[in-house]
């Protein structure tokens, strides 16, 4: 069971207005279920569609409750959003000691790494891994291929080795072959951000080999 879901950009460049002014907004589940749906205030405008991803948690720990409370005591009309450090307290909160740690546990891990891609890179990594290997239910589908372009992205920022890199990119091949068109498949722009990486890659061994 989810009883709120919450609205994280994230990516290289900085987003659009439009979705900049989403990231970190909080939405009960009733909400969230009811037809035409947005958690955007618009369209997307930026030059390449920003990356983001609504990320469901019933939250049975302390910081959770109150954001849950937080946001059924607002009118319909206010939006609540969580700064990047209310969103960091939240994932640093004790989620594991809750009674829905296990229902939680593949939510609160991706959101724990896309907080803490720049401040805890053992923990984007850690927190990645966790959805890539463990997300086996149809509501944690949609965050499998953003955790492998995230985890390849901080991989190659703090300078991994080539190999691990390398055996991230594989993996991502196998599980997603270019001919497949299943829901939740990597889409066209995805595919060519894993191109992108490949180049990069490509282009170090290159400079190493003329070394």
């Amino acid at each position: 069971m989810v009883r709120m879901h919450i609205y994280v950009t994230f990516g290289e460049g900085p987003a659009c207005e439009i979705c900049a002014n989403a990231h970190g907004r909080v939405f009960l589940s009733s909400r969230v279920g009811k037809k035409n749906f947005s958690p955007l205030n618009g369209t997307c405008n930026g030059k390449v569609h920003c990356q983001a991803c609504l990320i469901g948690l019933y939250g049975g720990w302390l910081e959770a409750r109150e954001i849950v409370a937080r946001i059924e005591k607002a009118s319909k009309k206010t939006i609540v959003r969580l700064s990047p450090e209310e969103l960091r307290t939240l994932v640093r909160g004790q989620w594991k000691r809750s009674l829905s740690a296990d229902t939680d546990r593949i939510s609160v891990n991706m959101l724990a790494a896309l907080c803490e891609e720049q401040h805890n890179a053992g923990i984007a990594i850690e927190g990645y891994w966790c959805v890539i290997n463990q997300a086996k239910e149809p509501r944690h589908f949609p965050l499998v291929v953003p955790a492998y372009l995230r985890l390849l992205s901080v991989l190659v920022r703090v300078g991994r080795e080539e190999e691990e890199v390398r055996q991230v990119i594989e993996q991502f091949e196998r599980r997603f072959p270019s001919d497949q068109h299943a829901p939740y498949s990597p889409s066209s722009y995805h595919r060519q951000m894993l191109e992108e990486v490949k180049a990069l890659l490509w282009k170090r061994q290159s400079l190493q080999v003329s070394a």
